[in-house]
């Protein structure tokens, strides 16, 4: 086969799969220009077209889709075997690319990766930080870590984590004026900080149950953010309440410098969970990854 078209049929994998030139090249590593380039070529000597191109959106045409149901799987398989190979080696090596939320990397994933990589010199790790319920395979991510209950069910699910629990958290400042609320409804009635979502791009309707019934509240508020620590400083601050996992204001409630509401109303719940397709051949580096993140009661 003409060496131009692997090439040229690996770019178009990459741009069908991504849905953008964009992300294309960059997971490529050549120019936009260059893949626009490569992609004309197989067109032309195909005599076909494979993708349909707008200003905002890149997607296979009919052609296109029948290319990527037949090639997809082969070229998937290819990489797996060559990646299985690389466990013959003595010494288990390759780069493993997992997305994780802000707070699982931080409390779950970081405690255990300096003394894993440093027994493990030939295992890179790249750890992609995103709150929003990503596509793990269309990605390209060998695993994503999230909370166990927005695993999918076709996804092989690992406990990496103990359990959680949040905590609703004001300022004795903010509390100096406002009476703390006793039921999760009069959170309607207090100055909120708020959590943008990204996957849906709403604001996150804050969670809570007690004897076995559920109430979601959407609160409104002055501050809206999208990571842990802005949230927790304007709490500092005396702007307002936010809801955070209890062991990111754990010192602060400790020292008093923050007070918490609702506790009757925020019970433990099931920690982070590893998760990666079923159909997935683990290389040794994931599976070692794997067992030591392995969450041990």
């Amino acid at each position: 086969m003409d060496r131009r078209n692997i090439d040229a049929l690996i770019a178009f994998l990459a741009v069908a799969k991504a849905g953008s030139f964009t992300k294309a090249a960059a997971r490529l590593g050549i120019s936009q220009s260059a893949l626009s380039h490569t992609m004309r070529g197989l067109e032309t000597r195909l005599g076909v077209r494979l993708l349909n191109r707008t200003t905002r959106s890149v997607a296979p045409t009919e052609a296109g889709e029948r290319l990527l149901r037949t090639l997809g799987p082969r070229f998937d398989e290819i990489e797996a075997e060559l990646t299985a190979l690389g466990d013959l080696r003595a010494k288990p090596a390759g780069t493993i690319r997992i997305t994780t939320g802000e707070h699982s990397a931080k409390s779950v994933l970081w405690p255990v990766l300096p003394e894993f990589l440093r027994l493990y010199p030939d295992i890179k790790v790249e750890l992609s930080i995103d709150s929003g319920l990503t596509d793990i395979v269309a990605e390209r991510y060998d695993a994503g870590v999230r909370l166990g209950e927005q695993v999918a069910k076709d996804m092989v699910a690992v406990r990496i984590g103990p359990d959680l629990r949040m905590a609703v958290v004001g300022a004795p400042s903010y509390f100096a004026h406002v009476k703390k609320p006793k039921k999760p409804q009069d959170l309607t009635e207090h100055n909120c900080i708020n959590l943008r979502l990204p996957t849906y791009g709403g604001l996150y309707a804050w969670e809570f149950e007690k004897n076995g019934r559920e109430v979601k509240v959407r609160v409104e508020g002055q501050l809206v953010f999208n990571t842990i620590a802005l949230r927790r400083d304007a709490a500092l601050a005396g702007l307002g309440l936010a809801y955070l996992p209890e062991d990111e204001v754990r010192p602060q409630l400790a020292d008093g410098s923050l007070v918490r509401a609702l506790a009757d109303w925020c019970p433990p719940f099931a920690g982070y969970h590893l998760y990666y397709p079923s159909r997935r051949q683990p290389t040794s580096a994931f599976a070692l990854l794997v067992e030591t993140l392995r969450h041990r009661r």
